[in-house]
């Protein structure tokens, strides 16, 4: 079975339905063979959303053609003619959702989930995390109503940044108001609800370790990308000044990056993106050293209902797994019809065993929602929960809030 094509779809807000750029953006990859037969893929966007779209267009030169059980091969071959590639998240995403997508496709022709081409799940059911569900709020008791309703959901932890538009420093109000926000989520929800602290990767050391003593209180389960990402080696000193767990891996592309961030004790919770840090055939190598350094893992998927199949595939075999993130339930709607085969009710998932990523994407809405339009910017960055950074305007009485991004086809 040879790959005959490799496809970047790009998908935006349908017209009339509210959606913020996280929400709806997405770089979808479909892989056909010359038998017919489509496997899936995903990559990231947040501004390198057409970037990756033409890296994708580079990495089908290394695969079209070529037997789809030579596709390590061509994995590597990308790897060695692309300079930059271990430094370049558009490289690594575009070679990750084609790597996803050979997974789907081998999975399929021997009628077999991936999680059983990589040795067998280990848990059928997997507890989950709601990110996504805070969207407009910004007073302390918003946050609380919201976290009351996830809780009702069967979630029982909530990932959530108390920050609003602090960046870089942090003001005496700022972290006034951050802790507020915090206190009213632990004082809503059960005792035993876990709550997770997104930094989002924004502030300098002295800003974070000031957050971090003074939320410590709550007793939050971890801390996730306290520091910005080129300030990485002061998480020492983060991680001695503060209780907390530290959380991240998101921005860190290949299996060397986590090592050197496991050996050198950066870093408590392994957060990787099978869409940027090498899709299945890198996955198994970072759970490996997740596993040899006792680490727990927690999956980054805050994309869309591929990315999260694939996801489920690979934790569930990964003995170390902690907790799967979630943002299915702040979906727009037309996300949450695009792909069937996997369920997350009550707060967890269960793992898909139909043949490959074990999903069906309905490829006529598909084909409804592409476009070729970047990411609208501001008044927001585009990787803030909408309404949270800013309050954002009512929509007008008697109708929908106006969409944030325009099909175009």
């Amino acid at each position: 079975m040879k790959i005959r094509a490799v496809e970047p779809i790009v998908t935006g807000t349908p017209e009339g339905e509210p959606s913020t750029p996280w929400s709806s953006t997405m770089v979808i990859v479909r892989v056909t063979t010359d038998t017919g037969a489509v496997g899936w893929g995903e990559a990231p966007t947040t501004l390198m959303t057409l970037p990756v779209r033409e890296s994708v267009r580079e990495v089908a030169r290394f695969y079209v053609g070529r037997d789809l059980a030579e596709h390590h091969r061509c994995f590597q071959e990308f790897g060695r003619y692309s300079f930059y590639r271990t430094r370049s998240m558009e490289a690594t995403a575009a070679l990750s959702a084609v790597d996803i997508a050979c997974f789907d496709l081998l999975g399929k022709e021997v009628g077999a989930p991936v999680h059983a081409l990589l040795g067998g799940k280990l848990r059928d059911r997997l507890p989950a995390y709601a990110n996504g569900w805070y969207s407009d709020c910004i007073e302390p008791e918003e946050f609380a109503e919201k976290a009351r309703a996830m809780q009702r959901r069967g979630y029982r932890a909530l990932k959530f940044d108390p920050f609003g538009d602090q960046y870089g420093t942090l003001s005496p109000d700022g972290l006034v108001a951050a802790s507020a926000r915090v206190r009213a989520v632990r004082e809503a929800v059960d005792p035993t609800t876990d709550l997770l602290i997104e930094y989002h990767g924004r502030f300098f050391p002295e800003a974070a370790i000031r957050a971090g003593q003074e939320l410590d209180r709550y007793g939050p389960r971890f801390m996730e990308e306290p520091v910005q990402p080129d300030l990485c080696d002061r998480l020492r000193e983060f991680r001695h000044r503060v209780r907390t767990p530290v959380a991240l891996g998101e921005r860190l592309l290949t299996p060397a990056d986590f090592e050197s961030f496991l050996r050198r004790g950066l870093v408590d919770v392994l957060q990787p993106d099978i869409t940027n840090s090498g899709g299945f055939t890198s996955g198994r190598e970072i759970a490996g050293l997740a596993a040899g350094f006792g680490a727990p893992v927690a999956y980054h998927n805050a994309f869309g209902p591929i990315q999260t199949a694939a996801t489920l595939q690979l934790v569930s075999t990964i003995p170390t797994f902690f907790l799967q993130e979630s943002f299915e339930a702040s979906w727009p709607a037309w996300k949450q019809r695009l792909v069937s085969g996997y369920s997350w009710e009550g707060g967890t998932f269960e793992v898909p065993n139909g043949p490959g990523l074990g999903i069906r994407v309905d490829e006529a809405l598909l084909e409804k929602v592409r476009s070729d339009e970047m990411e609208p910017v501001g008044p927001e960055p585009p990787w803030v929960i909408g309404g949270t950074w800013v309050r954002r305007s009512p929509p007008p009485a008697g109708g929908p809030s106006p969409p944030r991004r325009a099909r175009s086809k």
